[in-house]
């Protein structure tokens, strides 16, 4: 977990042991369950919005640096599951925000799923 823009906890998921720099940034989720909750700490925001885009994923599951560092392998307050949900097609594209290793297709997402976080084309 960290803040950012001043504004925003995102969530990263490491790989590695400590001290080793490998994880990947958590950009969107599908809410499946928990719906009127995330929708509750979103305001306004219509629901199949209120997961796109890393700010509003950590909203909306309601993370910030208490949940720094957890085992996400773990049962606890934070987890990654499976899901019995079959997941479509994975595409991949150049990454999001960044200056450098702009031509790296490090950015992984599910094709057509309209809660893919970026350009509208992803989520066609």
């Amino acid at each position: 977990m960290y803040f950012a823009y001043g504004s925003s906890f995102l969530l990263n998921v490491t790989s590695e042991a400590s001290g080793v720099g490998a994880g990947a940034l958590l950009r969107a989720i599908e809410p499946l369950e928990g719906l009127e909750l995330m929708a509750g700490s979103c305001g306004s925001t219509p629901l199949a919005d209120v997961g796109r885009g890393p700010g509003r994923l950590t909203k909306a599951l309601q993370v910030d640096l208490r949940q720094d560092g957890l085992d996400l392998c773990a049962a606890g307050p934070l987890w990654l599951a499976a899901t019995e949900q079959r997941t479509g097609t994975i595409g991949k594209s150049v990454r999001i925000g960044i200056t450098r290793n702009v031509h790296r297709t490090w950015r992984f997402y599910e094709r057509g799923n309209a809660h893919v976080s970026g350009p509208k084309k992803l989520r066609r």
